[in-house]
């Protein structure tokens, strides 16, 4: 089939599949008032690979399945991952300042599950990397949007999968025969679910023999029957609706869904993992190194709007020659390069599995960038906020500026430093205010938690890092070796 249009894109997701908004069901997601923001920004990923002028930044040549999506170029080395951080750091600064997942998380997933796969293989003498490379061979062949469920609901955390009262809040296989398996639970957070094609499933921790049956990684379509997702209310999409001047929230928004298996069937070929527990935990590790990075390249890209939002807001303002101003937008300038630096480094010090030859970034580097970009994005938007001043909070609305009775006094009152436009420096503040209002809450919790939280990144660092040159460095310090 090859690369697909925007057009067919869209055309695609009238399947039937079962998707919930504000508890009504949902009958067509491209026409659906709210819902269509999420369908119009994933739909531009292909939009940029058809047009001339964007088409070599997201399409590369593959030798065996010509011009493919650059989203699903399989790394080989430090360059690759490189170009795979510009791609994700561009396409983000194309859609606004807001990542666009839809192909990005799948293809984190499918190099995790090769990588895995290979050796669940190795070790127990399946098939699964044979399933993985056909299900890759469709997506790329298809060009298809992809969304991972991986978290479980969980239930009472203390306790293991095996351990809950009810079974099925995680996930798990409730029958196997000879065609496949039958699935039963349900996944939270699955971004962009109800606007993939796919919807690929990982397990979200490593496992017991007792929790065999929750350690399963397959694919599925979106329509598939059993499958229902139930999309979280998008209020920045339903705020925009009201406010011309919302651009984020009316074009380029993506959804979470809570995403439940009711019975349903996977085929053999569609599964890449069925009880063997040993590998639940690396896969759940893998995919997040992956999407670490990819973290890392879609932050480093909202850090540049919220340094170019701030500099704007200074000069306008007639504040971009004082200390604590310079001081505000030199720190979000450090978050950003911060971020960058990771990747880079993650980039270039890259592991490469010895059995697929896949390159994995550097997990030490990927996951300092992701801590740091969890820690630090709160204190990133205090500095907006500072260099901001009150009116991102108080600004009048678009609408009172098309009131002419109105317009004239707020050209002439918030026109900022002598010779701005009071028109370009308010819908800056009305920028400003979209962020921190109506898409604050998903900003602040997904840069919190999404791609894992922040103790997630902290266990990475402490279980990856190598330690034995810094001990040595100690007793050799301390006298008591005399020698590094």
């Amino acid at each position: 089939m090859g690369l697909r249009t925007q057009d067919e894109y869209i055309n695609s997701l009238r399947d039937g599949r079962e998707v919930y908004y504000r508890g009504k069901k949902v009958d067509d997601i491209t026409k659906h008032e709210v819902l269509k923001s999420t369908v119009n920004h994933a739909s531009l990923i292909y939009k940029w690979q058809q047009d001339e002028k964007t088409r070599e930044l997201t399409v590369y040549k593959d030798e065996v399945y010509g011009y493919s999506s650059k989203f699903y170029k399989i790394p080989r080395n430090g360059n690759d991952l490189m170009e795979r951080f510009n791609l994700i750091y561009e396409t983000t600064k194309m859609g606004r300042g807001s990542f666009n997942i839809i192909k990005a998380i799948g293809s984190d997933a499918l190099f995790a599950l090769m990588i895995i796969a290979k050796k669940t293989d190795s070790y127990f003498k399946t098939h699964y990397y044979e399933n993985v490379m056909k299900f890759y061979e469709y997506v790329i062949k298809n060009d298809l949007g992809l969304a991972v469920a991986q978290t479980d609901v969980k239930g009472n955390r203390d306790l293991r999968p095996f351990e809950q009262e009810d079974k099925d809040l995680y996930l798990r296989i409730v029958d196997k025969n000879k065609d496949g398996i039958v699935v039963r639970g349900a996944k939270v957070h699955t971004t962009q679910g109800p606007v993939a094609n796919e919807i690929i499933v990982l397990p979200t921790r490593n496992m017991t023999e007792k929790d065999k049956d929750y350690s399963v990684a397959f694919a599925v379509p979106a329509n598939t029957k059993g499958l229902k997702m139930i999309s979280k209310p998008l209020k920045a999409s339903e705020a925009s609706l009201n406010d011309p001047w919302f651009v984020l929230g009316k074009e380029n928004m993506e959804t979470e869904s809570l995403t439940i298996f009711d019975d349903v069937f996977v085929p053999w070929d569609r599964v890449f993992l069925a009880g063997e527990y040993q590998l639940a935990g690396p896969l759940a590790v893998m995919f997040p190194t992956y999407h670490r990075f990819t973290a890392i390249s879609y932050r480093t890209a909202i850090a540049d709007l919220l340094i170019g939002l701030g500099k704007l807001l200074a000069e306008l303002n007639g504040v971009d020659d004082k200390s604590h101003i310079r001081r505000d937008i030199v720190e979000i300038i450090k978050y950003k390069e911060i971020l960058r630096e990771s990747a880079i480094a993650a980039s270039q010090l890259a592991e490469i599995d010895e059995d697929t030859k896949i390159s994995i970034p550097n997990r030490i580097f990927t996951n300092i960038g992701k801590l740091v970009a969890n820690e630090g994005y709160l204190d990133t938007i205090k500095h907006l906020v500072d260099v901001a001043g009150g009116l991102a909070a108080t600004l009048p609305s678009s609408q009172d500026f098309s009131n002419e009775e109105e317009s004239k006094y707020l050209k002439k009152y918030l026109v900022g430093k002598k010779g701005t436009d009071p028109i370009i420096r308010s819908r800056l503040l009305s920028l400003t205010r979209e962020i921190l209002s109506s898409l604050g809450a998903l900003f602040t919790t997904a840069m919190i938690h999404a791609e894992g939280s922040i103790e997630a990144s902290v266990i990475e660092l402490y279980r990856s890092y190598n330690y034995d040159d810094s001990k040595k460095l100690a007793y050799y310090a301390s006298g008591i070796n005399d020698k590094l």
